[in-house]
Parts: C-alpha cells; structure tokens; sequence
C-alpha cells in the first residue's frame, strides 16, 4: 500500500498528532472563523467537498450540516482518529482520510469546493500544496481558506516557542504565515481562481494566561511537542514565557485574545 505521507512530513505528521482529541479545544477557541469560512463557501446539498487539513475535524462537521458530502483529511493520524469519534453522529456524511496536503490520492477535479482552516498555511512547500488545491478542485469551483495574519498574535506565541526551538536550518521552509500575505496569495492561487480577501478577528477567551498555557501545552502540537522535549528548566521557562505572554491581554474576567485572520 502506498505511504499517503511524504517521508520528509513524517515528523509533522508526529507533531501535530501529538495534540489527540484534546485538539478540539483549539478549534473551539477559533470557532467563529471556522463558521465564518463555511458561510463564504456557501456549502450545497450534495456537493462533494474537502476539508484540508482537517485536525479533528470541526470545520468539516460545519460543512456536513449544510447537506454536503464531505472528505476530510490530516497528515495526523490521531487527529483523524479523533475526527471520526468527533464525527460519528454526522450519520456517515463525513469520510475522514489520513493523506498529504502536498501530495493528495484524489482524482482531478474530484471536488466542487475544498476548505482549510488554519491547515495549509502550516505545509512546508507552499507551490505543491496550491498545485493541489487547484487540481482536486474541479473547474468552476471555489475554495475557501482561513489563515493567520504575520501581526496576529499567534505569531507572538511562536516568537516566545522560537527561543527555545533547535535553530532553524538554512534550508527552512517559507514561514506559515506568508500565507496571510496578499501578494503571496495571489502568487500561490491568482492563476486559477478569482480571488478576494477579507480580513477580521477571531478571539479567545480564557480564565488567564495559566489557562491558556494549559491549553496550548496540552492541545495544541506544536507547543506540546516543544514542551514535552525541553528539559525542565527551559521547559518552565517556555511556560513562564508564555502565560507572560497571554496575561498582557489579561482583563477582569480573564484574558482575551484578538487573532487577526485573514
């Protein structure tokens, strides 16, 4: 059987798995963007649609009670174990497939609209992953992509991670997020689809920034994954970083975080 993960994703692949179930708890934080891309693609009864890049499967959940028939994929096999729990109650409208954003097994223009949310900025060559949006999506189609904005304050949480990550090699892939960059938007998909841009913001809402470390340590892959091969002291500097971080945001009910999207 065909290995549907390109070896050098396999660690990805790991990282982002690593968040399980508990991942819903990310989506949940930016559920109104996720709502907000469903409602700009104007999901159809009976349309096929892919959900790219899918985590536990939310946004693909959003789309299934439009009447679609929905395919949602990961690289992360525990994201997609989670996803068809998460699913279940969809009553079989939902088919969830471990596959590679770069290099997917569907059939040209097997697809009238694909989504991702979040997913696809996250890939480490930016051209394959567009190639693909624009072959699986059939001719007429329409997609529609959430991503973060570079002065979205999540960027501020990877810049507290980036600290205590391994340097970067001089070969590192394009940062996620250029993908919130218009030009670059415009250079990956402006060839194949008619594009237009709306910027807005998702916010979070947490009892402080304790809470909020607990959510991304426990959550969320990346952080998880960094947390848990740091040793101790820097582990807890990472944590004491980071819930400095969110308690600048911190009000009388708790803190709140405003992400720019785009």
């Amino acid at each position: 059987m065909k290995n549907v993960i390109q070896q050098r994703n396999e660690g990805a692949a790991m990282m982002w798995s690593s968040g399980g179930a508990a991942y819903d708890n990310i989506s949940r934080q930016i559920a109104s963007a996720l709502d907000h891309c469903v409602c700009r693609l104007v999901p159809k009864l009976g349309e096929r649609l892919l959900d790219l890049a899918t985590g536990t499967g939310w946004t693909a959940r959003l789309l299934a009670r439009h009447g679609a028939k929905v395919t949602g994929v990961d690289i992360a096999s525990e994201l997609i174990a989670a996803a068809r729990t998460q699913g279940a109650p969809e009553g079989g409208t939902i088919t969830y497939e471990i596959g590679d954003a770069e290099a997917l097994l569907f059939n040209d223009g097997a697809f009238d609209g694909v989504t991702s949310t979040f997913g696809i900025m996250f890939a480490s060559r930016p051209d394959s992953v567009a190639g693909e949006l624009v072959r699986v999506c059939r001719p007429g189609g329409r997609i529609a992509l959430v991503v973060w904005r570079d002065d979205s304050n999540l960027v501020k949480m990877f810049e507290v991670m980036r600290h205590y990550m391994p340097p970067l090699p001089d070969t590192a892939p394009p940062s996620p997020f250029a993908w919130g960059n218009r030009a670059c938007a415009r250079e990956l998909l402006g060839n194949a689809f008619d594009l237009t841009f709306e910027e807005g913001v998702t916010v979070d809402h947490d009892c402080g920034g304790r809470a909020a470390w607990v959510v991304i340590s426990e959550c969320y892959g990346p952080t998880k994954m960094l947390a848990k091969t740091l040793e101790p002291d820097r582990a807890a500097a990472v944590e004491s970083d980071s819930i400095r971080l969110y308690d600048g945001v911190a009000g009388p009910l708790g803190n709140t975080v405003p992400q720019s999207i785009c």
